[in-house]
């Protein structure tokens, strides 16, 4: 009997030596939260005919996509931002989109965007490729108050080169008068 609690106790220390060793462990840092949305995705199923593998998972496996690229998502979904004929100062109704994607990019640094400013068809094309960069600029500065990085934000200009609807009204001119927040693809 003493000597199975001798074996015990042998057996306990050399464990404890082992663990306190001089070499020290690395333990891997925590991965950054992700900003994304999960997405439910069924397995694939089984060929006619084969029986479903056992043990295989009967709920649905779960993936990450980012928010710019999930198509129920408001970051993905509400990117434009609209302005008066000939002004650039941003609208307070625009304060919660600007907000939201200032905040998804300072929560995302690898990501970059582009900022395209428009005007509609009224005007010189010199004068509405300046209204464009100067929307999407007030855009850009906005965002960078709110939390975004210079380095993930180009403003450019399409002046009235690229309407989102075509027609000579105040319906068609004020879709195109506007900046849209334009993200990677992938």
């Amino acid at each position: 009997m003493k000597h199975a609690n001798a074996c015990t106790l042998l057996t306990l220390a050399a464990t404890l030596l082992a663990a306190c060793s001089a070499t020290p462990v690395a333990v891997p840092a925590p991965p950054p939260a992700p900003v994304s949305a999960p997405v439910r995705m069924s397995p694939p199923a089984a060929p006619a005919g084969v029986p479903a593998a056992v043990g295989a998972p009967n709920a649905s496996m779960t993936t990450s996509v980012p928010a710019h690229l999930d198509p129920n998502n408001p970051i993905s979904i509400e990117r434009s931002v609209y302005f008066d004929f000939d002004d650039y100062k941003l609208k307070s109704q625009y304060t919660a989109l600007i907000e939201r994607h200032a905040k998804y990019l300072a929560a995302t640094p690898a990501l970059a965007i582009k900022i395209e400013g428009n005007a509609d068809e009224r005007g010189s094309a010199e004068y509405n490729v300046a209204l464009g960069q100067r929307r999407a600029e007030s855009v850009m500065k906005a965002l960078k108050i709110l939390g975004a990085r210079d380095t993930q934000m180009e403003a450019v200009s399409w002046g009235e080169e690229r309407p989102r609807t075509h027609g000579h009204d105040e319906t068609a001119w004020a879709q195109n008068r506007r900046a849209d927040l334009v993200y990677p693809a992938r």
